[in-house]
Formats: structure tokens, sequence, C-alpha cells
């Protein structure tokens, strides 16, 4: 693996932390000898982009509650992560804010009653926009590729939607399933 190069997997970003346990980026980075940060950009209620409100089944125009960050990867910029949010589960809560939430979202989010048991990832690639590219520190000719997670609870309601964007050369994306 290059110094650039980053192995992923899904599965931890899908479970609460324990007491006292940091994020798990911070975690899955430092099992790999390297550094793992982020840095919120934006956070409270904002009209859900097209495909968003299709994923969290609301109607065109909703709003959501987000939460913007850049991921970085021993202090570079690796992905764009927006997280989405059904308005009834975080409005009012730290979802809402720019402060790090202690364990991460989904940890806060099982402290609410809101546990995800199933998720659903499409992955693509596409050029980035000029404001992705600047914050990725790539070009615009440079292939990213979009991951949209949706995490669904034990009634197959929408509780949480997630769309990243890295730059294609940087990632490998694991996916690791046992069926039956």
């Amino acid at each position: 693996m290059s110094s650039v190069e980053w192995v992923t997997t899904s599965v931890p970003y899908l479970n609460a932390r324990q007491p006292g346990q940091g994020d798990a980026w911070s975690a899955e980075t430092a099992a790999e000898g390297r550094r793992g940060s982020q840095r919120i950009v934006q956070a409270g209620e904002a009209v859900a982009p097209t495909g968003i409100a299709e994923v969290l089944g609301l109607e065109q125009g909703a709003e959501v509650v987000v939460r913007r960050r850049i991921m970085y990867l021993d202090d570079r910029p690796c992905e764009l992560t927006d997280t989405y949010y059904p308005p009834a589960i975080a409005r009012g809560t730290r979802l809402a804010g720019t402060a790090k939430i202690p364990g991460g979202a989904v940890t806060l989010l099982a402290e609410l009653g809101y546990v995800g048991v199933r998720s659903r990832e499409d992955v693509s690639a596409r050029l980035p926009s000029e404001a992705e590219a600047e914050a990725l520190e790539t070009e615009v000719t440079q292939p990213v590729l979009q991951l949209v997670r949706l995490t669904l609870d034990a009634r197959d309601r929408p509780i949480q939607a997630d769309r990243m964007v890295m730059p294609a050369q940087l990632q490998h994306l694991r996916y690791d399933m046992r069926i039956g």
C-alpha cells in the first residue's frame, strides 16, 4: 500500500462505540499506524439534495439536518462526507451542531434510540465539481468515487444517509459479506 492509498470497510461506521471510545475513523486509521482527523465545515438544517431526499423517503424540498465534514488522512484531505438525518431524529440534538460528538454520530443515534441494523451502499465514479476538487486538493480532471450509504433501523426506517466523495486513485473499498 502506498502512503496515499487507503483500504477501508464500512462496518465500523455502522456500529455504536463503547463509552470512552473515540470515533470509528480515528480508531481505524490509528490501527493502521496512520492519523485520521476531520473538520466539520457546516452543520444544521438545510433542504435535502434530490438524491438524499429520495433515499430518506422525504418529499423533494424537505428539510434535513446535515453535517458536512472534510476527512483527513495524515493531514491530507481524503474525503468529503455529508451526513443527512431526518429532522424528527436530529433536530435540536448535537447532530445539528458543529461540535465533535464523543464516539461519533452513530453512537449518539443509538443513545437517542435509533440503531442501524441494515445499510445499503451505492458507489459510482464521476469527475468532481470545482469546489470538491479544491477541497480535496486534486484536479477537476481526476475522477472521484461517490459512495451513498443509507442506514435503516429494525423497522426499515431510514435514520441516516451519507454521501462521501473521495479521490478514486487513493481508495480501495472492501466489502466482506457473509451470506446465510
